[in-house]
């Protein structure tokens, strides 16, 4: 069984938020900071910076939830986010080596 994630992303100035689903999330952060897909949401809006995240066993689960959270109001993400990161530092540092290939 594939292991799930979700993520939150901003922007420098934290004025664009953006959630996603992957099996992999330091490859897909690494895709988002090198804007891997220039016509994407994120690398128009320069939303690369890893400010959430939960890990779930499946990735069924982690599509759940991401539809748990995009349904609510950026006032719920911020919540989100302020619960356990609430300087909204970039956590790519403490999830890069979260998973060997």
């Amino acid at each position: 069984m594939k292991p799930g994630f979700i993520y939150i992303i901003t922007n420098k100035y934290q004025t664009v938020v953006c959630t996603g689903v992957t099996s992999n999330l330091p490859r897909r952060i690494i895709n988002h900071k090198e804007n891997k897909y220039p016509n994407s949401f994120s690398a128009r809006y320069n939303v690369n910076i890893l400010v959430y995240y939960e890990q779930f066993q499946s990735i069924g689960d982690a599509v759940t939830r991401e539809k748990q959270i995009k349904a609510g109001s950026r006032e719920f993400k911020n919540n989100l986010v302020g619960s356990v990161n609430p300087a909204w530092k970039d956590l790519f540092e403490d999830i890069k080596d979260i998973m060997t290939e």
